[in-house]
C-alpha cells in the first residue's frame, strides 16, 4: 500500500522561503484562461468571457443553464476554475443570443465579453491560466527570495507536482485508488471512511472507528447525514454485501477520482526523484514535446539536449494505466521500480464496471512565463503563467516554502480524469 503525508521537495530548496498566506480573500487570486482560440464570430454557440467570484464553474454553468434554458451538459467550458478566487474564463451557449443577456442577473457573475464560434467548447481547449496571486504576510526580505525563486523556476521549469490538493481532506484518495487497482476492495472501503486519528469530526471519527472494528451498524448510526454516498457502502456492508460489490456501488466519478490521485501519487514521487535533473534528458527517456503534446525515445540525450535547454522539450513520466506507454534504459527503470514498489503492474489499471485507467505521459516540469514580483504595502503580488494542466501552487509553495491553500480547479484536468 502506497502511503500519503509527505511533502514534496522543492526545487528552489536553497533559497528560503517568503513564508505568508494566499487566498485571505477572493481578490488575493486572479486567474484568467489563456484560450486557445477565440471565437469567429459567426456560427450556433454563444461563447462568454465571464468573471466570477464566490462562484465553482459548476456552480456558474448552473446558473447560465437556467438563464439561457439549455440543459447544464449542453454548456462548453475549457477548465474548472476555483470559488475561492476572482476568475475569468469562457463558456460556450449552444443557441444563445446576446439579448439574452440583459436578463441575467447572477450575484458574483459578469459577462465582460461574448462573441458566436461553429462549435462547442471542450475541455482542455485553452493555452493555460495568467495568475495574479497576493501573498501576505512574508517575511522582510520577501522581495528578494521571490524574484530568486522565480528566476531558478523560469531557467529549470516548474516542478509539475498535481500536489496535495489532489489527495483529499484526509490526504487519503491516493490510498483508496491504490486499494482498488490491487483489488483489495475491503482496504479501499476502509480508506474511503478513514483513518480515525486523521478525522477532526467527531460523529465521523466514531464512524470510521466502529467500521474498522467491523460493526457496520454501529458506523451507519454514526455516520453524518451529509455523507449519503458512505453510508449507501455502509449500508450494503451491513445488509450482507460483499465488499467488492459495495465499493462498486459507490458513484462512479468519484471512483475514478480515487484512481487519478493514484496515478497522481506516483507521478508525484517521479517528479521528486528526477528534481535534481527536471532539465535534463536521461537516455531512454520519453521526451514531452510542449508545442505538440507527444512524446518521442531519447535515444542520443546529447542531440537531443539543446531542444531541453530551449525549453522545446522535457522529461516526461508516466500516469500508470492500461495503454501508457513506459521509458526504456536509465529512465525506465525507475519508473519500473516506482511500480513495483507500489505492488502493481500496468495491467492493474484494468478494472470492472468502466473504471479502467489507460493512462498517458505527463512532462515533469513546465515552463514559467511572465513571471514578475511586484511588492504591496502589506503583501507581495506574484504574477506569471503556467500552460495547461499544471498549478499555481507548484510555484507558490516554492516562494512560500510551505504547502499554499489546495486550488484544485486552476487548471484542466486530464481528459481521462474527468
Amino acid at each position: 500500500m502506497v502511503r500519503g503525508g509527505s511533502v514534496n521537495p522543492f526545487l528552489s530548496a536553497h533559497f528560503p522561503g517568503t513564508g505568508g498566506l494566499i487566498k485571505e480573500t477572493p481578490e488575493d487570486f486572479e486567474v484568467e484562461e489563456l484560450p486557445l482560440y477565440t471565437p469567429c464570430g459567426n456560427g450556433e454557440h454563444l461563447y462568454l468571457f465571464i468573471e466570477k467570484k464566490g462562484l465553482t464553474t459548476l456552480e456558474a454553468l448552473r446558473h447560465l443553464a437556467q438563464a439561457f434554458q439549455v440543459r447544464e451538459r449542453d454548456l462548453g467550458y475549457a477548465g474548472l476554475k476555483d470559488a475561492r478566487a476572482l476568475t475569468r474564463q469562457w463558456i460556450s451557449v449552444p443557441g444563445g443570443r446576446r439579448e439574452q443577456l440583459a436578463g441575467l442577473n447572477v450575484p458574483g457573475l459578469g459577462v465582460l465579453e461574448a462573441d458566436y464560434h461553429r462549435n462547442k467548447l471542450r475541455l482542455g481547449h485553452l493555452a493555460g491560466n495568467r495568475f495574479r496571486i497576493r501573498i501576505r504576510g512574508v517575511a522582510d526580505d520577501a522581495l528578494e527570495v521571490a524574484r530568486d525563486v522565480l528566476h531558478v523556476l523560469t531557467q529549470v521549469g516548474v516542478p509539475n507536482y498535481f500536489g496535495e490538493q489532489r489527495y483529499g481532506v484526509l490526504n487519503n484518495n491516493h490510498r483508496v485508488g491504490q486499494a482498488l487497482v490491487a483489488g483489495d476492495f475491503a482496504e479501499a472501503a476502509r480508506q474511503i471512511l478513514g483513518d480515525p486519528q486523521s478525522i477532526q469530526d467527531r460523529r465521523w471519527r466514531l464512524a470510521a472507528q466502529a467500521f474498522w472494528e467491523g460493526d457496520f451498524a454501529t458506523a451507519l448510526n454514526a455516520l453524518p447525514r451529509r455523507m449519503a454516498d458512505e453510508r449507501r457502502l455502509v449500508a450494503a456492508l451491513r445488509d450482507g454485501a460483499d465488499a467488492r460489490q459495495a465499493v462498486l456501488g459507490f458513484p462512479r466519478r468519484k471512483l475514478r477520482l480515487f484512481l487519478s490521485a493514484c496515478q497522481s501519487w506516483l507521478f508525484d514521487r517521479l517528479v521528486a526523484m528526477r528534481l535534481g535533473s527536471l532539465d535534463v534528458l536521461w537516455a531512454g527517456d520519453l521526451a514531452y514535446i510542449h508545442g505538440k503534446g507527444a512524446c518521442f525515445s531519447v535515444e542520443d540525450p546529447s542531440r537531443e539536449q539543446p531542444r531541453a535547454d530551449r525549453f522545446e522539450i522535457s522529461p516526461s513520466g508516466p500516469l500508470f494505466g492500461t495503454k501508457v506507454r513506459l521509458a526504456t534504459a536509465q529512465a525506465g527503470l525507475l519508473e519500473e521500480s516506482l511500480l513495483e514498489h507500489a505492488r502493481l503492474r500496468l495491467e492493474s489499471f484494468r478494472l470492472p464496471a468502466g473504471l479502467t485507467m489507460e493512462g498517458e505521459r505527463r512532462p515533469l516540469r513546465v515552463p514559467l512565463g511572465q513571471a514578475e514580483v511586484t511588492p504591496l504595502a502589506d503583501a507581495l503580488e506574484v504574477s506569471f503563467e503556467l500552460p495547461r494542466g499544471s498549478y499555481a501552487t507548484s510555484v507558490i509553495r516554492e516562494i512560500i516554502k510551505g504547502d499554499a491553500p489546495g486550488t484544485p480547479q486552476d487548471s484542466a484536468p486530464s481528459k481521462q480524469n474527468v
